[in-house]
């Protein structure tokens, strides 16, 4: 696969000449949807070639930062971007009262900026894109205005962000990014935000934090809303919803806020939900006696049965008839029999055991498994079963972001398998925490022993 870099903006004087089969064409002065639609006509080799020239004329062809020189931009390309400005508030601050918009993002609050910024925002795109035009900014008045007029400036600042942030390339530009960045320095990361959270019974939650806490602070928050005891708390955790199919743990230095914002989508109202964080089938039924965590424990097994997390084959249509939370006892007996309950599969990636294709790797109480499959996670049938007693170590690799584990088969050496996925810290979590679950039998075990010696005794 070539690679290819393209700018996002040609000089008129520009001097580069792309190559496609036998034909040259000269892109001098193309704009970026002209030279990307000619890179996706290229078929799979695209050579591009430029012209080297002199300092003195690189000098007098490319304009100063203080050259007027006109550029070409593509403004074509749009997005539609759920921001809003639905409510405004009265700040006081070093003796000054002020009024800051509140500007939101499919329904996240991203930032708060006074109409001063709004226009300090609009004469700085003016002079990053001089020949777009932009749409005007509410008036100036040098007087206090009444709620209705701040109403209609509200209004007004809301159209101006909407139409600005339909074009993708000033939306992107970091003018724009900064603006609806919040400052610490001037609003403080510890103000107070909201922050909604998706429980497994897929009810939402709106719980108020600290901008910089983190996961853990916002997690004892959620659980003292949810009224968990600390045998509960240990059996569920906060995640991040990364694909329809997949969510990884937040991991404790993380912020939940930043991911709350940075990942808006108009498809769900939060992207951090409370999962399931046990292996243990055992532990699990200790717990199913509260009734709002066998609620939990259903819905998230619904979930994992609709995604095939939970292999239910022959068994979907006897699941559907009993998904009502009024048989959810019936049906986690059903679920808990099936293949996949309880595990915790990864999105494909590739491994240093296999040349060709990706592996599927599967974290579950009793075993850590591979399963083959080709580079767009087609499944094989080639699956590898590692007992947990056989893996001897295991570690991540930050810098090739992978994890890495070593196993032994009898009368073997031990070998190291290197896993190249994004979710590496992720799968060292899972890893650790089936260590921790198997000592919580360990200790269960041997209690039980005392237990009957002491009846014994008796």
């Amino acid at each position: 696969m070539p690679f290819c870099f393209v700018p996002q903006m040609f000089h008129c004087q520009s001097i580069a000449t792309t190559t496609n089969g036998p034909n040259s064409i000269n892109v001098e002065g193309a704009t970026h949807k002209q030279v990307v639609d000619l890179i996706k006509s290229g078929g799979d080799v695209l050579t591009l070639t430029v012209i080297s020239v002199t300092p003195k004329d690189a000098a007098r062809l490319e304009p100063s930062e203080e050259s007027t020189g006109f550029s070409y931009v593509d403004y074509s390309e749009k997005r539609s971007l759920p921001i809003s400005v639905p409510d405004y508030n009265w700040i006081d601050r070093n003796g000054e009262r002020f009024v800051v918009f509140n500007i939101y993002m499919a329904g996240r609050h991203l930032c708060s900026r006074r109409y001063r910024d709004f226009a300090n925002l609009h004469n700085s795109l003016k002079r990053e894109f001089a020949d777009f035009s932009f749409p005007k900014l509410p008036g100036k008045w040098p007087f206090s205005l009444s709620e209705q007029q701040l109403d209609t400036r509200r209004r007004g600042v809301e159209q101006y962000m909407e139409k600005v942030c339909a074009i993708r390339v000033i939306a992107e530009s970091d003018i724009v990014q900064e603006f609806l960045t919040d400052s610490d320095e001037e609003h403080g990361s510890s103000a107070e935000v909201d922050l909604k959270v998706l429980l497994p019974d897929r009810n939402i939650i709106t719980i108020t934090i600290r901008k910089n806490s983190m996961t853990d602070e916002v997690y004892r928050i959620v659980v003292e809303k949810l009224d968990f005891t600390n045998e509960m708390a240990k059996c569920f955790a906060l995640f991040e919803i990364v694909e329809y199919n997949f969510e990884r743990k937040l991991q404790m230095n993380e912020f939940p806020h930043n991911l709350y914002i940075q990942n808006y989508s108009t498809a769900t109202s939060t992207c951090i939900v409370v999962r399931k964080w046990l292996f243990s089938l055992a532990r699990e039924l200790q717990l199913s006696n509260d009734d709002l965590v066998l609620t939990y424990f259903f819905w998230q097994a619904v979930d994992d049965a609709n995604r095939g997390q939970i292999k239910s084959e022959d068994k979907l249509y006897e699941l559907k008839a009993l998904q009502d939370s009024s048989r959810k006892s019936k049906y986690l007996k059903l679920a808990r029999s099936l293949e996949g309950y309880g595990e915790i599969s990864f999105p494909h990636c590739a491994c240093d055991s296999r040349k060709d294709g990706h592996v599927i790797a599967t974290v579950g109480i009793q075993n850590f498994k591979l399963q083959a499959c080709k580079d767009d996670g087609t499944t094989e049938s080639q699956v590898v079963e590692f007992s947990w007693d056989a893996i001897n170590e295991w570690e991540v690799d930050d810098e090739g972001m992978a994890f890495c584990f070593q196993y032994c088969r009898p009368d073997k050496k031990p070998r190291w398998v290197k896993i190249f996925t994004p979710f590496y810290a992720y799968m060292l979590d899972c890893f650790e925490r089936i260590q921790q679950e198997r000592k919580w039998k360990q200790i269960d075990s041997e209690q039980l022993i005392e237990t009957d010696e002491k009846v014994e005794s008796v």
